[in-house]
């Protein structure tokens, strides 16, 4: 007798839903992703505009191992599908208190660059660096696994890492243990913006986001971080994925407190499981009627903690800045009252940090001759009824021009040829975001591990999730662990072995010959 095939359909073509289609497809699965935009990606696809090539929304890639895991197991290799270059300087810091600071793989040349703002706090820096190697080894495992319980809290191995995680300390306090100027410590918590949260606040576990970036590298895929789903798309449709575009998911069909299936306004697709890789918020809220949802109700998210959001400015601009680096960050004078602003009181500030990324100095691929993009983000609040974006985003445009002048930008509005603007109200409609926020549910304790939602989804049997709103939350390489995460779930649940060999428990993330130093 035949064996039946199983089927699963993806909702959403994002990079977790693309990395779980080629996971589960390699298996065995027969899989159908359903995306409502005309391109794969997600937040991680690709602005095309005038000749020029825009990163929605990730520019750093970071770690990139997971994902050449898993194209490993798929038969391929990241390096020759999706080129990379490395960067050194991974990123210029720039103080708005005063001061500058180029971070650099090259782990001396970082001790001289920080030296050169605080000699006391060089000498600290391996100490960081040892610190944190040994806290992302001992935690990589319960990364890797789900945690549908708090008595995943309580088992021995977990409650041996209390102490090293220290969850009663927030991320600028651990980092005080290290460094004493608040530039360096900032320096080295700016990371916590990729989970939508204010170092003041998130959780010290995090401090090990800088780490890998001076372990293991800052990449830029050519193309920008849009061709590496782009590729992931194309392997999985090898791999026998079917990828439906332009078509947006109504509801997830059903029956008896389980799904079978999903409906489009112009299919029905039955399958034995369904995977949500959309913003979770606003999925539930619109595929899974409130109804049928006993924990994760309408009125449960909305009392939730939720990331900021961003003011976008994609530029494609005549000539290039040469002398501005790939990457570059403006902390703002005033950074603690900027994130109370940004997170409390829900206002623009007169003074905002942002970030800029100069790709064409690495990437000419991403404009025309002579011409090069400019990708600016202020981190704003979400969407809290307190802002009038069709007021303030001209207002706000005009400021962030002039703050990039801070930075060595200057005279460049006579030279926007292209522009494109993004603004939270922008990512709730144009993405389904709940609230316009960028990184979904902030990553506070409360909303952690077994607290944040499951990966094999607890209110619908047959149903899971993937990307940034699950555990183990955003973040590329993050959301890549999510996939793999989810695809053994679901693989348990059908009784099928997953065909590919790492797996949480039997080989590490990171391996000790990485662990020991892979600085070059």
């Amino acid at each position: 007798m035949t064996k039946q095939t199983r089927r699963t359909v993806i909702v959403g073509a994002g990079p977790g839903g693309l990395a779980a289609a080629i996971l589960l497809a390699k298996s065995g699965v027969q899989v159908t992703v359903v995306e409502k935009r005309g391109d794969v990606g997600g937040r991680t696809s690709t602005i095309r505009q005038d000749g020029f090539r825009f990163d929605v929304g990730p520019t750093f890639f970071l770690y990139p191992r997971v994902l050449k895991e898993i194209f490993a197991a798929a038969g391929y290799d990241l390096e020759r599908e999706v080129p990379m270059t490395r960067l050194d300087p991974q990123y210029r810091l720039v103080f708005g208190d005063g001061g500058e600071l180029l971070a650099t793989p090259n782990l001396e040349q970082m001790v001289k660059a920080i030296a050169a703002i605080s000699p006391e706090d060089a000498r600290r820096f391996h100490e960081f660096m040892t610190h944190n190697r040994g806290k992302l080894e001992k935690f990589m495992p319960f990364l890797q696994a789900p945690f549908e319980s708090w008595r995943d809290l309580m088992k021995p191995d977990m409650l041996k890492l209390v102490p090293l995680l220290a969850p009663w300390r927030s991320l600028d306090s651990d980092l005080q243990m290290h460094f004493k100027d608040e530039r360096i410590r900032l320096g080295f918590s700016f990371q916590s913006k990729y989970l939508g949260m204010s170092p003041f606040r998130c959780p010290s576990l995090f401090s090990i986001l800088s780490f890998l970036e001076y372990e293991h590298g800052v990449f830029h895929p050519t193309g920008g971080c849009g061709a590496v789903t782009q590729a992931m798309a194309r392997i999985a449709t090898e791999l026998g994925v079917e990828i439906l575009l332009d078509e947006p998911v109504e509801k997830v069909l059903i029956e008896r407190g389980t799904a079978v299936g999903i409906k489009t306004a112009s299919r029905t697709l039955q399958a034995d499981a369904v995977v949500v890789n959309a913003d979770f918020a606003e999925a539930m809220k619109k595929l899974v009627p409130n109804s049928d949802r006993r924990k994760w109700t309408d009125e449960r998210v909305a009392k939730k903690r939720f990331s900021c959001s961003t003011f976008m400015m994609y530029l494609g601009i005549d000539g290039r800045y040469d002398d501005v680096s790939h990457h570059t960050i403006f902390l703002a004078k005033n950074y603690r009252q900027n994130l109370r602003d940004i997170e409390s009181l829900h206002r623009l500030s007169e003074d905002p940090s942002f970030y800029v990324q100069n790709a064409c100095v690495t990437d000419p691929t991403l404009a025309p001759e002579g011409k090069s993009t400019l990708y600016v983000l202020l981190p704003v609040t979400h969407d809290a009824g307190m802002i009038d974006w069709s007021i303030e985003g001209p207002k706000y445009r005009k400021l962030a021009l002039q703050q990039m002048e801070k930075i060595g930008i200057t005279d460049v509005e006579r030279r926007i040829r292209t522009e494109k603007i993004m603004t939270p109200e922008g990512w709730a409609s144009e993405f389904d975001l709940y609230k316009g926020a960028t990184f979904s549910m902030a990553h506070s304790l409360d909303q952690m591990l077994h607290l944040r939602p499951h990966n094999r989804f607890e209110d619908v049997r047959g149903m899971y999730l993937v990307g940034g709103g699950t555990h183990p939350g955003s973040g590329l390489p993050v959301i890549f662990e999510s996939a793999r995460i989810t695809s053994r779930l679901l693989l348990e649940d059908l009784k099928m072995e997953p065909q590919w060999s790492t797996s949480a428990g039997t080989k590490p993330m990171v391996s000790q010959d990485e662990l020991i130093g892979a600085t070059s």
